[in-house]
């Protein structure tokens, strides 16, 4: 029994990082840019900011990496990569990659990466941005963290630190690759803040041709149909967004939240278990299994702020909650709280920024001395 006690009272030794000698050159960090009929996914511009500070840390330079067809309209994406931080862009162009398909762009991912080594490959988590991370990490055997919320260096080893949820969102993990390259991760939309774009800065093109034959790609484009859901709620790129959660007791009281946010010309967000009660839309979930948003304000009435929303609005620039319970973990990083009934608060809230909305307007309809 006190052998069994020794052993468990020994400190777990973290694995030795080993790091195979072919993978010693690889250097660079490098950020998919993602783009659809001539817009870049602004999940990408999030990612060069994000890949500034890892590049600077680790002493090496910041890429951007393209991938599309054959015209000029690519080649301007490659100037703005550079306009939000990136110091070269890899540009490979082939009428094959007009299109995104999978096939194709894992081709041409696998081929940049083996020609050029970069230590570290951000994509976004979108869409296009899983379905490529994924066949791209298994064509070079290594390996891929997905949905990350925060991304960091360790210097002694230059190893990429890749946090996300985990357990339900109960728990935070920090994910490290150990004996492969590139260190791929996906990071979702909005968790990152968007750098400033700076028109001065220029990035080096590096064009490198593909050689990709249409006829070897089983899948094909036959037609472009818009978005289906462009005219639902966009909640990561919100300024203003007011959620409520199950703290508000049943559904009619839910519709407190969308009077506000009417008022403040704000969006409506939700709690999961709002969502789960049929109070809102899916397209209006914020957190861990729903929308990451970065408003200039989020208002949380009824919710209690558990990690799982948590990690979905935390970016907002100022925090306000509304909640009975003054021990709610929402409270410990809202810049506001305010205790009580949500459903006496907000129609409270109502009134009061009408009223100062509307005593706004009049001034600015009212001709100045200086004007007459």
């Amino acid at each position: 029994m006190s052998d069994a006690l020794d052993t468990a009272a020994k400190p777990i030794k973290k694995p030795k990082r080993v790091l195979p000698e072919r993978y010693k050159a690889y250097r660079g960090v490098w950020v998919f840019i993602e783009h659809e009929h001539g817009q870049v996914h602004p999940v990408s511009w999030e990612l060069l900011g994000k890949g500034r500070e890892l590049a600077d840390k680790l002493g090496v330079e910041l890429a951007g990496v393209l991938l599309g067809g054959d015209d000029d309209g690519v080649r301007a994406l490659a100037h703005e990569a550079g306009a939000h931080g990136a110091d070269l862009c890899y540009l490979a162009r082939h009428p094959v990659l007009h299109d995104y398909r999978n096939q194709p762009y894992t081709a041409g991912m696998t081929a940049l990466v083996n020609t050029y080594q970069p230590e570290i490959l951000l994509l976004g988590a979108t869409t296009q941005g899983r379905d490529l991370a994924g066949s791209v990490a298994t064509t070079l055997l290594t390996g891929l963290t997905a949905d990350c919320t925060g991304l960091d260096i360790d210097p002694s080893d230059r190893a990429l630190l890749s946090s996300r949820p985990t357990f339900g969102g109960s728990l935070m993990c920090t994910i490290v690759n150990l004996a492969t390259r590139p260190q791929m991760a996906t990071v979702r939309p909005r968790v990152m803040p968007l750098p400033a774009r700076d028109g001065a800065r220029t990035a080096r093109i590096v064009e490198h041709a593909l050689s990709l034959d249409e006829d070897a790609v089983v899948t094909k484009v036959l037609d472009f149909i818009p978005d289906a859901r462009a005219d639902k709620p966009q909640l990561p790129f919100a300024d203003f967004i007011v959620s409520g959660g199950r703290g508000l007791g049943k559904p009619e009281n839910f519709e407190l939240v969308g009077r506000l946010a009417r008022t403040l010309g704000a969006e409506v967000g939700a709690s999961r278990p709002a969502v789960h009660a049929g109070w809102a839309e899916a397209e209006r979930q914020v957190g861990q299994s729903g929308k990451t948003v970065r408003p200039k304000l989020y208002l949380a009435a009824g919710i209690s702020g558990a990690v799982q929303h948590r990690v979905g609005m935390e970016g907002a620039d100022v925090i306000a909650g509304i909640n009975l319970d003054p021990a709610a973990p929402l409270f410990d990083f809202a810049n506001y709280a305010l205790i009580g009934n949500a459903t006496a608060l907000l129609p409270a809230l109502d009134v009061a920024f009408a009223r100062r909305l509307a005593a706004a307007r009049a001034r600015l309809a009212t001709p100045t001395e200086e004007a007459v």
